[in-house]
């Protein structure tokens, strides 16, 4: 940093990973293999780009997207010369991505990114059409525990669902804030996403993710009472026939259900919602 006169931006949010113990082991929950086409998204200062590159090797391709035009400096005089490496400068929220990565290839991703725009990332890449193998990305600790978080505990909600819907996730590490620079205000983890080659659960998506919002959007009321405020049922006595023939009780609450549950109300609940 003090090399380039190198000073982390506020306003992108910008707190650069130090810690090369960190490093690796995001490197190996990521494993990163000789000849990975790797979409490394906020490579900062090149703090993972090194040994990303090294693991791919030749034979691999590694993409990084950069929205900091200085940094897109840096990492060009730190890695431009080789063959296997490419940068683009742009919002990773808004990039085609498609039109930067090699074609009919499985990608890695490896991300280190702003806090506040980690959540709409991740989502994005999980809905995106491109072959995406595994997601491994610095996150808030909270987020981290958040997505990988089991029924009945006070983590578990619509994020949990929606990326479970779609990954098998574990937290690799736990990140202090002196891990970084400067410090970041809170702690982070590192989450690594496996995606699955078919989503757990074979159901009508609209209404599934509807009746999961509906549960978890009033999380403290009853199963009954949150679902018939979030427009399913003509009566609330309809409503709970419909959900009891699920072998559920009314009165239970959305952070109970486990993934098969809320499949199983959106089969029988998809001709009660109120369009």
């Amino acid at each position: 940093m003090l090399r380039y006169g190198l000073t982390a931006k506020k306003k992108l949010g910008q707190n650069f990973l130090i810690d090369a113990h960190v490093c690796e082991k995001i490197l190996k929950a990521a494993d990163v293999q000789e000849g990975d086409v790797v979409l490394e998204i906020g490579p900062g200062i090149g703090s993972l780009t090194q040994g990303i590159l090294e693991r791919a090797g030749e034979a691999g391709q590694v993409v990084a997207v950069e929205l900091d035009k200085q940094l897109v400096g840096v990492l060009g005089d730190l890695f431009g010369s080789r063959e296997n490496f490419s940068l683009v400068q742009d919002d990773i929220l808004r990039v085609d991505l498609a039109a930067i990565l090699p074609p009919r290839r499985d990608v890695k991703v490896v991300a280190n990114l702003p806090y506040y725009i980690t959540t709409p990332v991740i989502l994005s890449l999980l809905e995106s059409p491109l072959s995406i193998r595994s997601i491994t990305i610095m996150l808030q600790k909270e987020v981290a525990q958040r997505m990988a978080a089991k029924p009945g505990t006070k983590d578990y909600g619509s994020l949990t669902l929606a990326v479970q819907y779609h990954a098998k996730v574990s937290v690799a590490a736990n990140v202090p804030v002196n891990c970084f620079l400067p410090r970041p205000g809170v702690d982070s983890a590192v989450a690594h996403l496996e995606i699955l080659n078919k989503p757990p659960v074979d159901v009508d998506r609209e209404i599934f993710f509807r009746i999961i919002h509906g549960a978890f959007g009033q999380r403290r009321k009853t199963l009954l009472n949150a679902l018939f405020a979030a427009g399913f049922g003509e009566n609330k006595e309809q409503l709970a026939a419909a959900i009891e023939s699920c072998g559920l009780s009314p009165s239970v609450r959305g952070e109970a259900l486990g993934m098969e549950e809320f499949a199983r109300l959106a089969e029988a609940l998809g001709d009660l919602h109120k369009l």
